[in-house]
């Protein structure tokens, strides 16, 4: 098969000629800068240039396409060709390089040793629904090149024979919630301030409506998944009630992920969220995802992968498992292929899985790991 038609087999639920595999292709599924090095290096390209960023917050770059090729990557993304996390207002003092991202979010990493911006401003923090009403709310289409998007994606379905996939305006709805108002005060608002609540939830459904609208009429015949998620888990918990996800956040998924259906009803809808989301699991397919990412099997609840399959395997297709807390930065090239089979063996069968780590690969997971993942799958992958 080719890459295209191993990923869509596999996201219809039936079995391709093996597992699909994806590396640097979201905000989620990608390889930080120093880990991207250390695979140059177990592959013997050392010599090679440090390669452009994909995402500057989470030095996520854009891997080079050959080595992809080389490792037998099925997917490719709009992304990796258009402007990502832009950073506005750059700046630094003695300690950290800071920007500010387009919803009025400042960030800041070390400038010695850091591996990442962490953010350290929330603009709406002790701020009414006034203010947030008044508030300049980033226009996700004023820069929106439709012409330019839709040649490109139609270059790259014409070209290419890899799965491509379209991602959505921000972060989640929820976290951006947490984000513009500090962790702190965004959790208790949804409850000490319903009203704001749901302005917020609202206003960034609606951001994130409009730019899906304008990239799904420009790009969204060409491509087979269309990116986003909300981190709604912690490690040992949800990070919300079930009763208040189906209160304040199911409505808005439904409502999100109906008008994707509407305007591209053949594509896939990935979500994202990290963290022990098992008891949301059922709420997540009523609010119409297709796919679960990225399966932390370290989190509560989440470790059995052969029950996750059994209990939800016809309505979702799980995109990741391989654990990255611990297996891949730790573990020896023989425990890696142990985790991969493992996975394998619990999610593989009768397709609607692609294979990928658990977020993104970090900066201390060793090359040789990576390799050893990618054979692996290529030894116990096929069907």
């Amino acid at each position: 098969m080719t890459p295209r038609e191993r990923l869509v087999t596999a996201l219809d639920h039936r079995e391709p000629d093996r597992v699909p595999f994806d590396l640097g292709t979201t905000f989620v599924t990608g390889i930080t800068r120093r880990a991207y090095r250390s695979l140059l290096e177990a592959l013997g390209e050392e010599q090679r240039a440090d390669p452009p960023l994909f995402d500057p917050v989470q030095q996520l770059v854009v891997p080079d396409q050959d080595i992809l090729d080389r490792l037998g990557v099925d997917t490719t993304a709009l992304a990796r060709y258009l402007p990502g996390r832009r950073p506005l207002n750059e700046r630094a003092d003695e300690r950290y390089l800071m920007f500010d991202d387009a919803w009025g979010i400042s960030w800041r990493m070390p400038r010695d040793g850091g591996l990442y911006y962490d953010m350290f401003r929330h603009p709406l923090a002790g701020k009414t629904l006034d203010d947030a009403r008044n508030y300049p709310w980033p226009d996700p289409v004023r820069d929106f090149d439709r012409k330019k998007v839709r040649e490109l994606a139609r270059r790259l379905h014409e070209t290419t024979d890899r799965a491509l996939i379209a991602a959505g305006y921000g972060s989640g709805i929820l976290e951006l919630v947490l984000w513009l108002q500090g962790f702190d005060q965004g959790y208790m608002n949804l409850l000490a301030d319903r009203q704001l609540t749901c302005y917020l939830l609202d206003r960034i459904t609606d951001i994130k409506m409009a730019y899906a609208e304008v990239m799904l009429e420009a790009a969204g015949e060409y491509c087979q998944v269309f990116y986003g998620g909300d981190d709604v888990g912690h490690q040992t918990c949800p990070a919300i009630r079930p009763e208040m996800f189906r209160e304040l956040l199911l409505p808005r998924y439904k409502r999100y992920h109906e008008f994707i259906k509407i305007k591209a009803p053949h594509i896939k809808i990935f979500f994202h969220t990290c963290g022990a989301v098992y008891p949301l699991l059922p709420l997540l397919i009523e609010a119409g995802i297709d796919i679960l990412n990225p399966v932390q099997v370290n989190a509560a609840g989440m470790d059995d992968t052969a029950r996750l399959k059994r209990e939800f395997g016809r309505d979702l297709v799980f995109w990741g498992g391989i654990d990255t807390q611990h297996v891949m930065p730790h573990g020896t090239p023989e425990e890696v292929r142990a985790e991969v089979q493992r996975r394998l063996n619990d999610l593989a069968a009768g397709g609607g899985y692609v294979l990928n780590t658990v977020h993104n690969i970090q900066a201390d997971v060793p090359g040789r790991n990576v390799l050893a993942m990618v054979e692996a799958l290529h030894d116990f992958g096929a069907y």
